[in-house]
């Protein structure tokens, strides 16, 4: 129920980042995959700009050194491993700061990190994301304090065949249920993994917009597994059925659904 879309950087943006780098923030937060890439192409330019600025290297020269000297001047911590992975493939030089994960990769996770806990008032956080997201982490910090900026490298979009796959979807669902002798009146519960608060609000719009359609149902017609506290209270709070999980690898998704209990 997403599609990722770059936004346009902006000079605030790359003031931001320029103050990063010049160590006026005591971490950095990425919390994407699609984060971690858009920062670092933008960290690599900065660093080819100021290499560009003190020498007078040949092109190709430029460019290996700029790969070499990525030194990071906070601590990095990195909110999943797929986004690990892509800052661990740079050039990024451990004498500096290596790339840190919470145990659990989730807000809470990243609350209980002894890097995001000593922070105090006064301490500034940067952090990588899409537009919106993370509040849970930024309202606990910014209570205690802390001064947190962020960059939102891209925002999240309904995919434009997301209805029409919706539709689709429907119709073969209803012709597995006349195969199997099931009633349209009783069906088996599908069960949709949501893994953030914009897919569940698109979620929902697509499933309102096919009231109209032969073939209806309503969200409380399916099951759901969720990421996380603050998706799983979203849920609960429409009464409808979930499995909680604090990741989304597909065998948490299994075991949560053969073992756990179910909330509704």
């Amino acid at each position: 129920m997403l599609a990722l879309q770059s936004r346009p950087i902006t000079d605030h943006d790359m003031v931001r980042m320029r103050q990063w780098l010049a160590g006026e923030y005591q971490a950095l937060v990425i919390v994407s995959p699609t984060a971690a890439a858009s920062g670092l192409a933008v960290w690599q330019a900065l660093e080819c700009e100021y290499h560009v600025q003190q020498s007078q290297e040949s092109g190709d020269e430029r460019k290996e050194a700029e790969l070499q000297d990525l030194r990071a001047p906070s601590h990095l911590i990195a909110v999943g491993e797929a986004t690990a992975t892509v800052l661990n493939d740079t050039n990024i030089r451990a004498s500096n700061y290596q790339v840190l994960q919470p145990s659990v990769a989730n807000n809470e996770g990243m609350l209980a990190m002894p890097e995001i806990d000593r922070l105090q008032a006064g301490d500034k956080l940067l952090i990588w994301r899409g537009l919106g997201g993370r509040r849970l982490l930024v309202d606990t910090l910014q209570a205690r304090g802390v001064h947190i900026d962020s960059i939102a490298w891209y925002e999240r979009k309904m995919p434009v065949e997301a209805s029409r796959q919706y539709q689709q979807w429907l119709q073969e669902f209803s012709t597995y249920c006349s195969s199997q002798n099931i009633a349209l009146s009783e069906p088996p519960k599908p069960i949709v993994v949501i893994s953030s608060g914009a897919a569940f609000e698109h979620w929902t719009s697509i499933v309102q917009d096919a009231r109209d359609e032969a073939i209806t149902l309503e969200l409380s017609d399916f099951e759901y597994v969720v990421l996380g506290e603050r998706l799983a209270n979203m849920i609960a709070a429409q009464q409808l059925s979930y499995w909680r999980v604090e990741n989304l690898a597909p065998e948490t998704i299994l075991a949560a659904i053969k073992v756990q209990p179910q909330f509704t």
